[in-house]
């Protein structure tokens, strides 16, 4: 029986490309499960309708994605398997000709990433919001070249859908990446995987003043790297907050092991949610 993997789709978005290529270096590859949103992919797998899913968790010029941290910190059961950096190269597609296009649709992010160039290029545009950069593509593709509609894509959601590409590369920084989770069920998948990075996720008081950096003094003290911190509101009240932790995985798991104590003996909650390997495509 094949083991399933969702991703955000439909086929064609930078989700299903970077879990393609992970796909590609692994012994068992995943069957891929396109999903319609990111909550529901993750839920798939809370519930047990996915074996995994590959989500975006941070973009390196818009910052978290919101929905993928609230739902890691919100469930019980869901961990990280795998960190994935996946170079974002966004191209302009459409039927019609660079001159007539007057509407653009694309997902929130890439038309984030490519704000000054839609500014210079087409700055009478309408600007369309949709769930992918795949789902797009397929809107783009099922008007007539007429339209003057246009998607912010990847080649292959073009190619799918027929589209030809007005123009390459047209993401405002060309260092843009995304971090992808790998995310399953706790006690599920292959335990011996390297180990690299470990994601912690707490609520401290914030009410107590120097709660935070009482928290990030117990890293520091015993020499473990932070790389990464987040905050998210709590959803519980005004002001109470949840921080995200990456910390760099340290062969001394003694002093890895007794920061995370320290820590959780200083906030309201917390959650290991896994150590595990990170993929960097060039």
């Amino acid at each position: 029986m094949s083991i399933k993997m969702g991703v955000l789709g439909p086929k064609g978005t930078h989700s299903e490309a970077a879990a393609s290529y992970l796909n590609e270096r692994l012994d068992t590859p995943y069957e891929l499960v396109t999903v319609p949103d990111l909550f529901e992919c993750l839920q798939e797998v809370d519930e047990g309708r996915l074996d995994t899913a590959l989500v975006p968790v941070e973009n390196s010029l818009e910052g978290a994605i919101n929905i993928t941290l609230d739902t890691l910190a919100r469930s019980e059961t869901l961990e990280v398997a795998r960190e994935l950096i996946w170079p974002v190269h966004n191209q302009l597609m459409a039927k019609c000709g660079a001159e007539t296009i007057r509407r653009v649709y694309s997902h929130p992010q890439p038309i984030s990433q490519c704000r000054a160039y839609l500014q210079q290029h087409y700055p009478q545009a309408e600007i369309v919001k949709v769930s992918s950069t795949a789902r797009a593509a397929e809107l783009v593709a099922a008007e007539s070249a007429s339209s003057g509609w246009a998607a912010i894509c990847t080649a292959r959601a073009g190619e799918l859908n027929g589209l030809h590409t007005v123009a390459a590369e047209i993401q405002d920084n060309m260092a843009n990446c995304t971090r992808f989770f790998q995310v399953r069920r706790r006690g599920t998948g292959n335990p011996v995987l390297p180990k690299e990075k470990v994601l912690i996720i707490c609520q401290i008081d914030g009410q107590k003043a120097g709660a935070l950096y009482d928290v990030l003094k117990e890293f520091a003290e015993r020499g473990i790297n932070m790389t990464r911190i987040e905050s998210r509101p709590a959803r519980t009240e005004l002001g109470a907050y949840i921080f995200f932790f990456d910390l760099e995985y340290t062969p001394d798991e003694q002093a890895l092991q007794e920061s995370i104590e320290a820590v959780a003996k200083k906030s309201i909650w917390l959650k290991n949610l896994g150590t595990f390997p990170v993929y960097t495509v060039e």
